[in-house]
């Protein structure tokens, strides 16, 4: 499934929304990149997907300013494993967390390792 919207912001359209195989360009995953990004694989201001990217990433993975997947990398994350400045999750690891185990400077939760 493809979608691209005609909007654009210079050559990023604003909303594009990509799943699964595509024969045409060969692309095994979908990979969207826009403003408002959808798919396998998304990069864009807001994305969502398997792997996400942007400032805003909802994801199995997310990579992002703000970032919440099963493995959330980002300045405030929320996941299964969180890693960033403020974390929540079931593996914490950043300045302020909370989590089951909580790894940090401030950590709270079930176990708490204070680092450094």
């Amino acid at each position: 499934m493809r979608y691209q919207s005609t909007a654009a912001i210079g050559d990023i359209p604003v909303v594009c929304i990509s799943f699964g195989p595509d024969s045409k360009s060969g692309e095994y995953r979908g990979r969207a990149v826009g403003v408002i990004a959808i798919g396998n694989v998304a990069v864009g201001i807001i994305a969502i997907g398997g792997l996400a990217a942007g400032l805003i990433a909802i994801g199995g993975m997310g990579l992002g300013v703000i970032s919440i997947g099963g493995l959330a990398l980002g300045l405030v994350g929320v996941g299964g494993l969180a890693v960033g400045g403020v974390t929540v999750g079931g593996m914490a690891i950043g300045v302020r967390s909370l989590g089951g185990l909580a790894i940090g400077a401030n950590p709270q939760g079930g176990l708490v390792i204070k680092w450094p």
